[in-house]
């Protein structure tokens, strides 16, 4: 209309750090003059945990998100527009802002479980409700009216039953066609600083050169990864018969580190997928891929149905479970000196990168909930600090499934340490790699030191109790495997089911399940 006040919208971005497919940018840029990406580090993210006191944001993934931030701006940049960065609570910068441009349209965001409550701050803040346009862009399958009713109202208890509903009733829908140009940003709004890791009191991290995950953040990155992973590779291909690898980055599609930050838009992976089947070939690898991305969508419908009671301690069932809080056998656990050598390399592995294999996640939570029958929480915030690919949903769903109180349909689900470590590392070779003082022991004898006889501990430079310790606690079905001749692969044969894909009859078996991550997403 001529001479009608230019339209200002806000966008304020949290976990949707990319260009592609953004339905909050796409509706700015279709009805605004100006536009404003806004990125606000939120001092509430780099507190402390809950019940226990870990820093909430570790160096690892602040270091990711730093990146993926930087190329965010960069990007936008390109597009004509900028990234505003802002420290301070949300609700209270976009006030800020609000009051300094005297008008605003709209706030347009992508809403996220955790992220309800600033939104309502923000409402109260302004003394009036604000025009808001929300979307949930985190999903890959799309729920045509608000998910809430669905969630709330029918959601099952048991993934397998809401998978089958959700594959036969629902599409993903088309990943959004984006602008060559976004609209500029409004007079006067700087851009902003972003900041460096000192500011939250943090140093960059150092790249251990064993990481499985040697990547950068941000959507560059991500879509590069997924060009490599899919189309330069051909590893979709396969993934069902590596994802769980251990060592080195192509066992697994790694998306999820990019995935929690909104880096890379799961309905454009399943969008690749289905071109990738088509043009190339369709299979139980690709297919699992898109099984993961449901898991991923499954856990956050979770978390709105149970609300503040996936950190509960007894969990969505209300179970009652005498955990104990030893903080010596769970400094153990954390340090990766339990004397488990599987356990311990997959901890050192966490604590040195930010990374660790779905594999890996699988088993040290099984050890800390059922061996050492330690607080689930205690192992879930310290995931929520050191995970790179940390994701609150997720993050807590599985946490609970692995303490036999959360979503999981078989009782007392336990994985066997031992078997788990000659399955996947018959020759001891992850093991070697990051816990260097028993790396004399050959083959899979590794898994079991406390086995060995002392001349052969004294062969491998290793005392026991001295320069390695003893098993913290030493489980009655580990007896079946010791001197066992390890397999010969690290993972089970194409045409046998992996005891990860559906639920056995074993005690040391078991549905994979998400952590921060989409299962194997990672």
């Amino acid at each position: 209309m001529s001479g009608a006040a230019p339209r200002t919208v806000i966008c304020l971005l949290r976990s949707d750090l990319r260009y592609h497919d953004s339905e909050v940018l796409r509706w700015a840029q279709n009805n605004a003059d100006y536009v404003i990406p806004l990125y606000c580090f939120d001092p509430r993210q780099y507190l402390r945990t809950y019940y226990y006191g870990f820093p909430k944001t570790g160096p690892h993934r602040l270091k990711f998100l730093l990146e993926s931030v930087k190329d965010l701006r960069q990007t936008l940049k390109k597009k004509g527009s900028n990234l505003v960065v802002r420290k301070g609570n949300p609700e209270d910068v976009v006030h800020d802002l609000i009051t300094q441009l005297g008008s605003v349209a709209a706030v347009a965001f992508h809403e996220e479980v955790k992220e309800r409550f600033e939104l309502c701050c923000l409402s109260i803040k302004l003394a009036r409700p604000f025009s808001a346009r929300q979307y949930w862009t985190c999903l890959a399958y799309h729920f045509i009216c608000p998910p809430f009713y669905y969630i709330c109202q029918r959601l099952p208890d048991v993934y397998t039953q809401f998978r089958k509903a959700v594959e036969a009733q629902t599409k993903v829908r088309p990943t959004v066609q984006m602008p060559d140009q976004l609209k500029p940003l409004a007079p006067g709004v700087e851009d902003g600083c972003i900041p460096v890791p000192e500011e939250f009191g943090q140093k960059d991290p150092l790249t251990d050169p064993r990481t499985a995950f040697p990547c950068s953040g941000g959507e560059t990155q991500a879509l590069m990864r997924l060009q490599h992973y899919f189309w330069d590779t051909n590893l979709v291909a396969s993934y069902k018969e590596t994802r769980n690898g251990l060592i080195g980055i192509d066992y697994s599609t790694k998306f999820a580190p990019w995935l929690a930050l909104g880096c890379i838009s799961p309905r454009y992976i399943y969008e690749q997928i289905r071109k990738y089947e088509k043009e190339r070939t369709a299979n139980q690898s690709t297919y699992w891929v898109i099984f993961e991305l449901l898991w991923r969508d499954y856990f956050r419908f979770v978390a709105l149905k149970y609300g503040t009671r996936i950190f509960l301690l007894k969990g969505l069932q209300d179970k009652e479970v005498p955990w104990k809080k030893d903080p010596k056998l769970f400094d153990a656990w954390k340090e990766g000196r339990t004397g488990v050598p599987f356990v311990d390399a997959n901890m050192r592995e966490l604590a040195a990168t930010g990374f660790m294999s779905n594999r890996g996640l699988q088993n040290v939570a099984s050890f800390l909930t059922k061996d050492l029958g330690l607080d689930w929480r205690m192992g879930a915030e310290w995931f929520e600090y050191l995970l790179v690919d940390y994701d609150v949903c997720s993050n807590y769903g599985n946490w609970l499934y692995s303490a036999g109180i959360g979503n999981d349909p078989r009782e007392n689900r336990k994985f066997n340490m031992i078997k788990q470590g000659l399955d996947y590392d018959s020759n001891g070779d992850y093991v070697r790699l990051w816990v260097p003082e028993i790396q004399c022991v050959k083959g899979g004898e590794i898994h079991t030191l406390w086995a060995l006889s002392n001349a052969a501990l004294s062969q491998a430079g290793i005392a026991l109790g001295e320069t390695y310790p003893l098993p913290v606690v030493l489980a009655r079905e580990w007896s079946r495997h010791i001197n066992q001749k390890p397999n010969k692969r690290d993972h089970p044969p194409k045409g046998r089911k992996d005891p990860s894909d559906t639920p056995r009859q074993h005690k040391d078996r078991g549905v994979d399940f998400y952590f921060s991550r989409n299962k194997d997403l990672s």
